[in-house]
């Protein structure tokens, strides 16, 4: 099936918003990837800290029974995703309701100050204090910064400028294995959340610089004088939520973050751990193994996202290009099953390498059916219900991951290795044909 442009979409391309030909929404985009490298890199460093945390008393490691703080380290992580899921729902509306300057300076402000107060913990339950109010801070990022890049760029620029800034979660991914295990042996765990907790601190000072809401107003370009608000709308117009809820395309992209998203969290929060246990690996020599893995990740979000569009200019119809990239990726996710079996930890490295460049590769290809689904006016609402699943299914499969991480690893890795053959196939059954209307 050939995409056939509609009559709003080109209006929408010639309307571009204020600013949008000046080289100053570049210094915006460079902001946006700042922020959101720090925000991974928040996230990232207790799990980073791993074997630190099992020394801590409080804790409850015991090298008989470590069933106690398996238990414990994974609903710290939880209570994290919980939070994540429940601020998607709400982080777009406030942001849209002060704008972007003031929205996404509340959002760092929260999860800067989440990030700090983790040096101060000293219990289980305030680590899921501070988890959670990261949780709820950190889900303001996305929201506000692509409010940011359609206030900047237009439309026919902001998928380009969305991966720029997006590459700050593979930036971070690479940076946090080499800093927080220096500044943690160097000066100790606390120091670790300080480290990344005033990083974002200079950014809010940065932000609140910066005369965002003047430079969009005085940056000369064509287009209306006003924002995103005076073009039209798609011809479906919005959609409510309960007529999106009651279409098929909304819950086969709900459905494949829900199943798939987990295993991007499992890979983030529990890889450090693993390589620690199976390979004996501490905090100085985890770095280049993380490095490497996330290489991967990093080659294939391009990949999979060049490969269904290679397809598409051979003359496939989106759906084959879309589903044929999926497909691949999926196949690709598979050998992660043996990782438990691996004689050691370089042969754990290449398949989670492979097994990383699949998940993002899925996730590049993923993220666009919304758009080969729904009109514009509808799209941020679906990545929201999308992004809420995904996060409720990540926390749910860290639980998981906590009762199963000592008698059965292999289970772990098998739902890692089918959870997108399996979401796939519940995608095909849901939708046949990406491109057209599918109601409940």
């Amino acid at each position: 099936m050939s995409a056939t442009p509609r009559e709003s979409d080109a209006v929408t391309v010639l309307d571009a918003p204020p600013g949008s030909h000046s080289n100053v929404r570049w210094a915006v985009c460079g902001l946006l990837f700042l922020a959101t490298t720090i925000n991974y890199m928040d996230r990232s460093v207790f799990s980073l800290i791993e074997p630190i945390l099992k020394t801590l008393p409080f804790m409850g490691y015991n090298a008989a029974n470590p069933a106690a703080y398996n238990h414990n380290f994974s609903t710290i992580l939880a209570y994290f995703q919980v939070a994540y899921a429940v601020g998607f729902l709400t982080a777009g509306r406030i942001i849209d309701r002060v704008g972007t300057k003031v929205g996404y300076a509340l959002a760092i402000l929260v999860w800067a100050c989440a990030s700090l107060s983790h040096a101060l913990v000293g219990s289980v339950i305030g680590f899921c204090l501070a988890r959670f109010m990261l949780g709820l801070g950190e889900s303001g990022n996305f929201p506000a910064a692509i409010k940011a890049i359609t206030e900047w760029f237009a439309p026919q620029e902001r998928a380009y400028a969305t991966g720029l800034f997006n590459s700050g979660a593979n930036v971070a991914a690479l940076i946090a294995p080499l800093l927080i295990p220096w500044v943690t042996y160097r000066y100790g765990w606390h120091a670790a959340f300080l480290c990344t907790g005033s990083m974002g601190m200079l950014w809010l000072v940065v932000w609140l610089i910066f005369p965002y809401n003047k430079l969009r107003k005085t940056s000369s370009g064509p287009g209306t004088a006003k924002d995103q608000e005076d073009l039209p709308a798609s011809r479906d117009g919005s959609q409510s939520l309960t007529r999106l809820l009651g279409n098929r395309g909304t819950w086969a992209f709900a459905l494949g973050k829900m199943m798939t998203d987990p295993i991007w969290w499992f890979y983030l929060f529990f890889l450090p751990k693993y390589f620690n246990e199976r390979f004996g690996l501490d905090m100085k020599q985890i770095g280049l193994p993380l490095v490497l893995i996330y290489l991967g990740s990093s080659f294939g979000s391009v990949a999979g996202g060049w490969l269904s569009g290679f397809r598409m200019r051979q003359g496939h119809s989106i759906n084959d290009g879309r589903k044929f990239a999926m497909l691949v990726c999926a196949l690709g996710a598979l050998p992660v099953i043996f990782v438990p079996k691996a004689p050691n930890e370089w042969v754990a490295v290449a398949l989670l390498a492979l097994a990383t460049a699949a998940h993002q590769g899925w996730s590049a290809n993923l993220f666009s059916t919304p758009t080969d689904m729904f009109p514009s006016t509808s799209v941020s609402t679906i990545i929201g219900i999308g992004g809420t699943m995904g996060a409720v299914g990540g926390a749910i499969f860290t639980l998981i991951v906590g009762w199963l991480w000592i008698s059965h690893p292999i289970l772990i890795f098998a739902m890692a290795a089918t959870a997108y053959v399996a979401a796939l196939a519940i995608i095909q059954w849901l939708v046949p044909r990406l491109g057209e209307p599918h109601t409940a």
